[in-house]
């Protein structure tokens, strides 16, 4: 069936046909013509050798090529040595801003800037080495002379120039930023007169300089500076929370037996963790807590005992439910290090999510998370006690069986597998009657003994 054309239409044919006057081919114009935009051309010497991009803060080397500072620093922080044109010895020394091949860019991208390019910001000078010391030596005699507010300003100065680039940064650290800024926190502690916020802005800018050593550890590890870091996670701000809770995950990191023998001795140090995990400041600041809780825990099993009295062991079940990958590893870690002790696997046992959290968190979230889980499931469950046989028939309920099953036909290893293997023996002595679920509702489930 063929439709008829509308009159209009149609008359516009019949028009066309007797040889209507046609659209020039001079003024034609299609909608692509329109939409096109010629692009401009960049100079070559514009850009850089190495990115082959238009360079955004040129310098120059000695043997007189150009280059943009970001891709000739990565280059010799990748360990070369040598200009990658000409091959002739270059050091990061000897680079020398190349300002008119700067200004120059800018004004040709000014020029183009109605053909969709954008003006390069002028960069900022680079810290110097000796600007750097003589900043941190500043901040060292204001610290001696328990000036506070004038540390905090010298503090805040260097920790903005070493959030401007990873080169300004670098050349902070070379210069001592770690260890000037720990004995300037240590000074300032034991004044006990001096603002919070100048030591709450030298934890800050000791967070953007890590990692730190040794001599600045132990300084921070202090009595005096520990009650003060404590002070600070119980009354400060958010961001300074973080920062502090930062610093104490890289300090109990280090495993240094000295600082975390005075971490576990510091008044309220357990207690501040667990209402950091309690009031979520943060995933930064509640996965620090936790790796440091861990630490404390492997140390000393007074830390195991407290956090457990504090209510760890309900935190970690309740966190765990809904967790993120990294989270979900540091609870299961920290966990499993609290079921060592007695106390602990009482506490889980007293916890109706406990077992079905841990057998679900068994796959699906990664090796190390299966690892701890097996672990922590194996530490409640060979324990013989009636709690210990009622928690097989729990985990039996939730499917841990065809689990572990599951998980030693698709290859584990190690301490993995022997527990793993262990733990089917001992849930296969309980399997008779013992009815086993897919799912897990964790609302409203209640344990069965």
């Amino acid at each position: 069936m063929v439709t008829p054309l509308p009159r209009s239409r149609a008359r516009a044919f019949r028009g066309a046909a007797r040889g209507a006057p046609e659209i020039p081919l001079a003024v034609r114009r299609t909608w692509q013509d329109e939409a096109a935009e010629p692009e401009p051309a960049m100079p070559t010497h514009f850009l850089c050798p190495i990115s082959l991009d238009m360079m955004r803060d040129p310098v120059t080397a000695p043997t007189g090529i150009t280059y943009d500072r970001e891709s000739v620093e990565g280059w010799l922080e990748r360990g070369h040595s040598t200009c990658p044109v000409t091959a002739r010895p270059l050091r990061l020394e000897e680079l020398v801003p190349n300002h008119a091949t700067r200004r120059v860019i800018q004004e040709w991208c000014v020029a183009n800037r109605g053909l969709g390019v954008e003006r390069v910001p002028t960069p900022r000078v680079p810290v110097s080495a000796f600007d750097a010391s003589e900043l941190l030596g500043a901040v060292s005699a204001a610290a001696r002379r328990g000036d506070g507010p004038r540390c905090r300003e010298l503090v805040a100065r260097a920790r903005a120039l070493g959030k401007e680039s990873e080169r300004n940064r670098r050349c902070f650290t070379s210069a001592g930023a770690a260890r000037a800024l720990s004995s300037a926190f240590c000074h300032l502690a034991s004044e006990r007169v001096v603002p919070a916020t100048a030591l709450e802005e030298i934890l800050a800018a000791l967070v953007v300089f890590l990692p730190i050593d040794e001599e600045s550890r132990r300084s921070i590890a202090s009595p005096a500076s520990l009650d003060s870091v404590v002070s600070i996670l119980s009354h400060g701000e958010l961001p300074a929370k973080v920062s502090a809770v930062v610093l104490l995950r890289e300090i109990a990191s280090s495993s240094d037996s000295l600082c975390l023998e005075a971490m576990s001795k510091t008044n309220g140090m357990y207690s501040t963790l667990v209402k950091l995990l309690k009031k979520p400041v943060s995933p930064q600041a509640t996965k620090s807590a936790l790796v440091t809780a861990y630490y404390l825990v492997a140390h000393t099993e007074l830390a195991a005992s407290s956090l457990v009295d504090l209510g760890m062991v309900q935190l970690l079940v309740e966190l765990l439910v809904d967790a993120d990958r990294g989270t979900t590893e540091k609870a299961l870690a920290l966990l499993d290090s609290l079921l060592l002790i007695g106390k602990g696997r009482d506490e889980a046992y007293a916890q109706a999510l406990a077992v079905p959290v841990i057998v679900k968190k068994m796959q699906h979230v990664s090796d190390m998370a299966t690892e701890f889980a097996v672990s922590a499931l194996w530490r409640l469950c060979k324990n013989f006690s009636a709690d210990g046989g009622g928690c097989k028939a729990e985990a039996l309920q939730v499917g841990a069986f065809q689990k572990l099953l599951l998980l030693l036909q698709v290859g584990c290893e190690g301490v993995t597998k022997d527990r793993a293997s262990e733990l089917l023996r001992l849930l296969n002595g309980s399997r008779d009657g013992a009815e086993c679920i897919d799912t897990v509702d964790f609302k409203g489930l209640k344990r069965p003994f």
